[in-house]
């Protein structure tokens, strides 16, 4: 029996889970949405979690500690910087797990592992009537911006003749009201 025995194996070796970890843990800390199966997803989670509680202590011994798991210094600067503050006022539960049904090859049950409250945008798969449709607004769009600034130009043709009539109109009332003095 498992009594008090936590943690998945996930069919790894130790070494080969805890580098697992490390890297679904900082690819997450990058894009703040990843695409995993469900039990990877769990054991990320209370990875992630954990490092998310050491950003918000924001310390030295606490960088020290996030940097043995993050991969990247950059990563690790956006997790301190950016994660750590957007948390400050949260206790706990920084991600959510959604799951997204099965995987076409395998069968294995996907989900979608993301940090909550995030920037990031859904990506939308456009279809090819989509990208059809957009190609088609574009270019409407490109012709009426066309069309109105012909639109513009000869109105301002049109505005410029009358301006130089009316300054020729001008000059001469001028002229002529210097003859009849």
């Amino acid at each position: 029996m498992r009594h008090n025995v936590s943690g998945r194996k996930l069919n790894r070796t130790p070494a080969h889970r805890k580098m697992l970890y490390r890297n679904l843990v900082t690819s997450l800390f990058k894009y703040e949405r990843i695409q995993t199966t469900v039990p990877k997803a769990k054991e990320a989670r209370i990875v992630a979690e954990k490092l998310i509680t050491l950003a918000k202590r924001g310390d030295l011994h606490a960088r020290r500690n996030a940097a043995r798991k993050v991969m990247e210094p950059a990563i690790l600067q956006k997790l301190f910087e950016e994660i750590g503050p957007r948390y400050a006022d949260r206790p706990g539960g920084y991600t959510r797990i959604m799951r997204l049904g099965p995987r076409k090859g395998d069968n294995a049950e996907l989900a979608i592992l993301e940090l909550v409250d995030n920037t990031v945008r859904p990506k939308h798969t456009d279809t090819m009537k989509r990208k059809r449709a957009r190609k088609v607004l574009e270019a409407q769009e490109k012709a009426e911006a066309k069309a109105a600034l012909m639109e513009e130009a000869e109105v301002e043709k049109a505005e410029a003749p009358e301006a130089e009539d009316s300054a020729e109109v001008e000059a001469s009332a001028e002229e002529e009201e210097k003859k009849e003095d």
